[in-house]
């Protein structure tokens, strides 16, 4: 149970890394870029 827990703990921690990298590329995208 304990390895469980800390494999869900990691797999959240990537998922979190994952959606701020790509909201941050999306983000780059969608704004027109500036000088």
């Amino acid at each position: 149970k304990v390895r469980y827990r800390g494999l869900a703990k990691n797999t959240a921690q990537v998922q979190t890394l994952f959606a701020l990298s790509n909201l941050w590329m999306v983000r780059r995208h969608l704004l027109p870029a500036r000088g």
